[in-house]
């Protein structure tokens, strides 16, 4: 039966013309008589009619609702059997007919065979609807329809959520329920469940679960947070705009307390203000409890610590996310570690593992991430307290200068910035500088040695005296830094930097050689300066040097490797070049001379 009424609908749609549906219109609001025009004209809102006679019809239904919103008959109440009232029972019919324009309101605006401009028409028809279809105040209802058909859409729905986000999100009371409506359906997904992985069904909801997760967050993301005092009463609200704008500013407080008294269920601008950063707060809690897909984690982190966390009614309440985030370790750590500072130090949040799992995040790979010059930063950050304890301040310095052997240039340098701080704000760690032999051992302190006994040493027992010389007792691969032995070891790996290849890493190290136990005499460096470096910043920072002395180096035949083979011992580079014309005899040539030459002339001169 409904698809044989579809295509009667579907050719009566065809045999209609444009200048057709205004007479309709025009009848509908001239006269009640007329009333059977509303129902024809809802069947043309639609994505399936053609934008023109659904844009007439739009209009037309729309000045036709508007003035009668106010006596229609609410929505809770019940039509009996009984009613003889021939007004309440052409208002209920009027209320279902308004319920069927708004859903097919929502159907337009989220399906992707709409037009633009269509588009824009059907949202400012909704948000009308909004503010004046409860009597005055924001009605909920209509906005949470759109809401979740935004975010339920299959179909991208960028176009209406741009047009959401600048036109009506300047509006405290249209974010306000923009957060409650969130929350909600971040709780009813919630509490359906998460499906598994086993069976093409239960693969499909995945996807679909993590689809629903991406809209939320898009719609979550693009709220803006409150600005200001709480108790500012300028706050522009939707469903008051239009209301007072011939009104003087006495006239607008009068009406506004007056508003306040009589009405108690009405929600003020001041209200709403007090109550928004609880709203705001729920709906990011009850988001982060979904099982986020990994590109919204990260972009979730990435934000977390600025638009989040300084608008949040108790930012403490994130611990949970990120303790288990920071847990995780790579990449998502480094990206935790950021809103994780910020409850450590202006929240008041206990961690007490928190500088091992930082100790671990010090690999190789950290010097090549996409987030490393925010990381850096705040591992100076976390390393500044003059408090922290001998042997984790050596751990950190010893794992640093290890690290240094294997990252590139640009990583040597934030590494001597970092290992010049620690040195500077942790003169107990000194002793690290310059160890020659096992003497100055010796001269550890109780408490190190304490700490040493604890750290599951193989040697516990024997003497210190009796430690071969050359032995680095530093353990690299311990994770714990209480257990690394890093008081026992010295920067070893720092005097091989002043060899370095690069001229700025070399250049650089010569900082450490002065006295950093007088802070007065020496002064922080800056880890910004050096977090964000590369391969390309360095190249450029070099060609723009001006160098008045250009060192030269002459050779008897042309050099076939950039090192020679006496820097490197048991390597060997060989030139493995294609032969010439005349049988390879110059190449023969070549090599007699190179064997026979003076490699000592390529060597740069070492201190």
């Amino acid at each position: 039966m409904a698809s044989i009424l579809s295509k009667k609908q579907k050719k009566k749609q065809k045999t209609t013309t444009l200048s057709h549906l205004k007479t309709l219109g025009h009848q509908l609001l001239s006269s009640r008589a007329h009333i059977n025009n509303l129902p024809t004209l809802l069947s043309f809102v639609s994505s399936s009619s053609p934008p023109q006679f659904a844009l007439e019809s739009l209009l037309s239904l729309h000045s036709f609702f508007t003035p009668v919103l106010s006596d229609l008959t609410p929505s809770s109440a019940k039509l009996s059997a009984a009613t003889d009232d021939p007004d309440l029972i052409y208002r209920t019919w009027l209320r279902a007919k308004f319920h069927d324009f708004v859903r097919s309101l929502v159907d337009v605006s989220v399906s992707p065979q709409s037009d633009e401009t269509l588009n824009e028409v059907v949202l400012d028809t909704l948000m009308e609807f909004v503010k004046l279809g409860n009597g005055g105040r924001f009605n909920s209802a209509i906005y949470h329809k759109l809401i979740y058909s935004i975010i339920h859409s299959t179909s991208p729905v960028d176009f209406v959520l741009d047009l959401l986000v600048s036109k009506y999100f300047k509006y405290i009371d249209v974010r306000y329920f923009t957060c409650i409506s969130v929350e909600k359906i971040s709780r009813t997904l919630e509490e359906k469940g998460f499906p598994g992985t086993n069976g093409n069904k239960e693969n499909h909801s995945i996807e679909s679960t993590e689809h629903l997760i991406h809209k939320i967050h898009q719609v979550l993301s693009r709220i803006p947070a409150l600005e200001g005092s709480v108790d500012k009463m300028d706050h522009e609200m939707w469903s008051e705009s239009g209301e007072n704008e011939n009104l003087s500013g006495e006239q607008k407080e009068g009406k506004k307390r007056k508003s306040e008294k009589n009405n108690s269920k009405v929600l003020s601008a001041s209200t709403i203000a007090k109550r928004m950063k609880l709203k705001f707060t729920k709906a990011w809690i009850t988001f982060l409890r979904l099982p986020l897909p990994l590109d919204v984690y990260k972009q979730v982190l990435v934000s977390l610590h600025q638009a989040v966390i300084p608008h949040l009614s108790n930012p403490v309440m994130l611990c949970d996310f990120l303790t288990k985030s920071y847990d995780i370790g790579g990449v998502i750590s480094v990206m935790a570690l950021s809103s994780l500072y910020i409850l450590l130090t202006q929240h008041g949040l206990e961690y007490p593992n928190f500088y091992e799992k930082l100790y671990a995040l010090l690999t190789p790979s950290i010097f090549m991430a996409k987030h490393r010059a925010k990381f850096f930063q705040l591992l100076d950050s976390c390393l500044k307290s003059p408090l922290l304890p001998a042997y984790l301040a050596s751990a950190f310095a010893k794992k640093l200068s290890r690290l240094s052997i294997s990252v590139p240039p640009s990583g040597g340098l934030v590494i001597v910035a970092l290992i010049h701080n620690l040195l500077r704000r942790h003169p107990s760690i000194n002793c690290l500088v310059h160890r020659e032999d096992d003497e100055a051992a010796k001269e550890d302190t109780e408490a190190d040695k304490r700490v040493s006994d604890n750290a599951d040493d193989a040697r516990t027992g024997t003497d210190v005296s009796d430690r071969k010389l050359g032995v680095d007792h530093f353990n690299d691969e311990e994770r714990d830094p209480k257990k690394s032995r890093a008081m026992r070891s010295s920067l070893w790996e720092i005097d091989t930097l002043r060899h370095h290849y690069c001229p700025p890493v070399s250049r650089f190290v010569l900082s450490l050689e002065n006295d950093l136990t007088v802070r007065a005499k020496t002064t922080e460096i800056s880890i910004q300066d050096f977090s964000s470096g590369s391969y390309s910043t360095i190249f450029g920072d070099e060609i723009r040097r001006r160098v008045k002395q250009v060192p030269l180096a002459f050779y008897k035949a042309t050099p076939t490797s950039l090192f020679a083979e006496s820097d490197f011992a048991g390597w060997t580079f060989k030139y493995d070049g294609k032969k010439n014309k005349n049988g390879g005899a110059e190449e023969n040539e070549t090599t007699e001379e190179l064997k026979e030459g003076d490699h000592n002339t390529a060597k740069r001169p070492r201190i």
